[in-house]
């Protein structure tokens, strides 16, 4: 007996020995799985920092696109509209002359042209020598416009065309204006005047402002030979500036009609996400940009805070890694404890079962409990004489979706809708269970038809309550298919249970062909029918 004791002692000792020689490659292996897991999270905030960056920039530069397409068409629209009154204009001077009586009715027509047009300054009509004939302002103007751009350029030019003409401030207002011309002509084409239209800069100035473009943002709108018309924020000394050596105006001219760019111009030295566009038809083009500083100012935030809790989560790994290493160092002495917590054990049999009984993922049964449920549920049902129904439901493209996702989002979404069927399933005889990857199974004891559909149906309304997207799918959205079959087992003339989990593959695969997101069900007396 004595013998028989140091044997077991010997025995004993042994295999802490053993445990001793094991216990540095295990804490080696856990200390390097502990910092493999950092980097991994480091690396997983750091894409994510980098891929929230690239779509705030994607969105900016939607935004200013958007913007400029609204400038660029409101600029259009503006001197088109200029554009077909000065043509009514020469029409009525060239066909009806400039008589008494037809300057009178030119006149009010131009009065009232004015007064509808907010973006009209005012209408003019100039003879050849440079001096005022008509115009729509209330009363008569004194000076001469010959020395203006627009009127030498009418004078050299015989073009019938409207000429948009650089910003000049107007001699009878004083308020800065974009002035649209045309020539007119004598009935044997020799030069006989210039029809004026202006456009009040502070129209524009009103409708650039409407936009948000935050404290440091820019609008700017400019003639392709450079002369800047009008630029937010407004300063009266920049209109007319040539800006031929900024880089907006330079791109504009190498790469044509639209176009977006990161830039700092010299003017203010602040870097913005700019997007440009010609106005079609005529020699202008618009640009707006953004600050990048304020555009980036949310996502610096975000990005300092998760960068903060990322840290304080690897700190909380660090801690736990001591402890665990600890944990390990004790090994040996826990070893020696083993017959002493023998009873201790035995009291957490129950709980250990039900990890037993547990998918590790999900939380939800794992197929062992499964299939020991179905065989009982059958059972029951037999001697009962009462309906019972089974669901298997399979997540659409999931492979597409770990595939474009990864793995730890698929493992997520797998979370969520075991989540959601669960939450489905409320009754405590129904069992909700994964049965493998991304199928999952529902037994429903005592339920019809109608019951069982309600019931997946609810199941598929909560997947897609989830909103998880999934670009693979055509719904765009995470979705599942679903087959169900309701059985009479008291009915049944082969006692096998495991034959409906067949019949129900059978009916998903059939909602997977009918094109998925679907649930197939049928009922039966028999599984193998």
């Amino acid at each position: 007996m004595h013998d028989a004791d140091h044997s077991a002692a010997d025995k004993d000792g042994h295999g802490l020995s053993a445990l001793d020689g094991e216990r540095r490659p295990l804490v080696a292996l856990a200390v390097g799985m502990l910092v493999a897991f950092c980097l991994l999270l480091a690396g997983l905030q750091g894409w994510s920092a980098w891929r929230a960056y690239q779509d705030v920039q994607d969105d900016s530069r939607v935004a200013t696109m958007n913007m400029a397409r609204a400038l660029a068409t409101h600029a259009e629209t503006s001197i088109r509209l200029g554009d077909a009154v000065l043509a009514e204009m020469v029409e009525r001077i060239e066909h009806d002359g400039l008589g008494e009586a037809a300057t009178a009715r030119l006149t009010g027509r131009l009065r009232g042209i004015t007064h509808e047009v907010g973006e009209l300054h005012g209408l003019f009509v100039y003879g050849p020598d440079g001096k005022w004939l008509t115009s729509s302002l209330p009363r008569p103007m004194q000076g001469n416009n010959f020395d203006r751009e627009y009127f030498q350029f009418h004078l050299l030019h015989t073009g019938h065309g409207t000429h948009v003409g650089v910003p000049v401030r107007s001699r009878s207002t004083g308020a800065w204006i974009l002035p649209l011309s045309r020539r007119i002509e004598g009935p044997d084409g020799s030069f006989a005047g210039v029809a004026l239209a202006t456009l009040n800069l502070g129209w524009f100035g009103r409708f650039y402002d409407s936009f948000d473009v935050g404290q440091k943002g820019t609008i700017l709108l400019a003639l392709d030979n450079g002369t800047l018309i009008y630029r937010r924020p407004f300063r009266d000394e920049q209109v007319g500036m040539d800006i031929r050596s900024a880089s907006i105006w330079q791109r504009v001219q190498r790469d044509g009609y639209v176009g977006s760019v990161v830039e700092a111009p010299r003017i203010d030295n602040i870097e913005r996400i700019y997007s440009y566009r010609h106005v079609q038809g005529f020699p202008l083009f618009v640009a707006t940009g953004l600050a990048t500083d304020e555009v980036f100012a949310g996502w610096r935030r975000t990005t300092m805070q998760t960068t903060v809790l990322g840290a304080a989560a690897m700190l909380v790994l660090a801690c736990g890694g001591v402890i665990l290493v600890r944990q390990i160092r004790i090994r040996e002495r826990l070893e020696r404890d083993l017959r002493q917590v023998s009873v201790s054990l035995k009291r957490h049999n129950a709980s250990l079962q039900n990890l037993a009984d547990s998918d590790a993922l999900t939380g939800l049964a794992n197929r062992r409990l499964f299939e020991d449920r179905l065989v009982s549920e059958y059972e029951r049902a037999r001697r009962s004489g009462a309906p019972f129904a089974l669901i298997m439901a399979d997540v659409d493209h999931f492979k597409q979706y770990n595939d474009r996702y990864g793995h730890p989002a698929g493992d997520e979404c797998l979370r969520k809708v075991a989540g959601a069927i669960e939450c489905s399933t409320r009754r405590p005889a129904d069992l909700a269970a994964r049965y493998g990857g991304e199928e999952f199974a529902v037994i429903l004891a005592d339920t019809d038809l109608t019951g069982a559909n309600a019931v997946a149906d609810t199941i598929r309304a909560a997947v897609a309550a989830l909103d998880l997207r999934h670009a693979d799918n055509p719904t765009g959205r995470v979705t599942l298919s679903m087959g169900l079959y309701v059985g009479h087992p008291a009915l049944a003339e082969r006692n096998d249970p495991l034959a409906w989990v067949d019949v129900a593959d059978r009916l998903l695969y059939e909602a997977k062909d009918a094109g998925r997101n679907r649930v197939v069900s049928r009922e039966g007396h028999e599984a193998a029918a």
